[in-house]
């Protein structure tokens, strides 16, 4: 049997940052999962509320065969910003980062077992699985934390039938009484729910710059601020990222300087396919992404953005017209 500190050893040799392991039995979080997704707060990620909801129960949904779960976490803290996207969208595409990593962590192992590898787009609670693995406790933000290193993580998982001892039992909830995130959501996204804190995806800043298929409603707007896909104020405020590790690993770093909003009004489909493409906010699309740029100027009024916007006005998307006309009314 594997011992921890081969994984640990191979994880490094992988670029991981960090790496558990926990057992598939059925996960307690399941039913609450399920009562978040009844409550509407999934929004309108159907993905998340379809069919495969009820396979992130146990993940022998996915592999029959799977003893164990092997999960990874990837930390993406970068030092440089861009002030219009969340950190985890500076530089390459993580799905295609960690499913690579995985990867190679898999030839790592023993030959002659059924491996799965799941980065994002698999239907696992995988924030559920690395409390399990030992990595963190969930934070009143919904963010996976680990004491030592934050929350800046990207999390992958290897589900086997290799049979592996599984990590000590998942590390106390360190929140305490600090309401931090809480207090600075601007939208209030995040809820109480008995004695604990979920997300309203409904509310999200980051939902509604990257899910939402629609321009924010129209009082959420203004909240949006500079940001054109994602938010990370609820980690930013985050007493455990103060002294959160900073990576210098290249492939999260910002591929490109960050251009001012009336610019990126200008890129074309083309411009913005070749600028995009293996970056996670080719999510949005090229529609998606005009009419984030344009809430974004719309809540910072500036005369030299004008141009921009009449042009967005006449975009053939009628989200994109819509939020264009919005933000021209702001400088009225």
């Amino acid at each position: 049997m594997l011992t921890d500190a081969f994984l640990q050893d191979a994880a490094r040799r992988c670029a991981i940052d960090l790496i558990g392991v926990t057992d598939t039995a059925p996960l307690a979080d399941h039913p609450y999962y399920l009562d978040w997704v009844a409550r509407g707060h999934a929004a309108g990620m159907g993905y998340l509320t379809d069919h495969r909801a009820h396979k992130r129960a146990d993940v022998r949904e996915i592999l029959p065969s799977a003893q164990s779960v092997i999960v990874a976490a990837v930390l993406y803290n970068a030092p440089a910003q861009d002030p219009h996207l969340s950190r985890y969208a500076w530089g390459h595409d993580y799905h295609e980062v960690l499913r690579e990593r995985l990867e190679k962590l898999v030839a790592e192992l023993p030959a002659g077992y059924d491996y799965r590898v799941c980065v994002d787009t698999v239907p696992v609670l995988e924030r559920a699985l690395a409390r399990r693995a030992g990595l963190g406790w969930l934070g009143k933000n919904t963010c996976l934390i680990n004491q030592g290193a934050g929350s800046w993580f990207f999390l992958g998982e290897i589900l086997t039938s290799l049979p592996l001892p599984p990590n000590a039992q998942a590390p106390p909830d360190r929140c305490g009484s600090c309401t931090r995130c809480i207090d600075a959501c601007p939208t209030d996204a995040l809820v109480p729910l008995g004695d604990r804190w979920e997300l309203d995806s409904r509310l999200c800043i980051s939902y509604h710059t990257i899910e939402a298929k629609e321009p924010a409603p129209e009082p959420l707007r203004e909240h949006l601020g500079p940001l054109v896909f994602g938010c990370d104020i609820c980690q930013d405020v985050c007493p455990w990222n103060r002294r959160a590790p900073v990576t210098l690993d290249p492939d999260f770093q910002p591929a490109h300087a960050p251009p001012p909003l009336d610019q990126l009004a200008l890129l074309t489909e083309a411009e913005f396919r070749d600028r995009y493409r293996h970056t996670p906010l080719w999510r949005t699309k090229h529609r998606g992404f005009l009419r984030n740029v344009a809430i974004a100027m719309g809540n910072d009024p500036q005369k030299r953005y004008r141009p921009a916007l009449e042009y967005l006005a006449a975009n053939a998307d009628s989200h994109v017209r819509e939020a264009a006309a919005w933000a021209l009314s702001r400088d009225a």
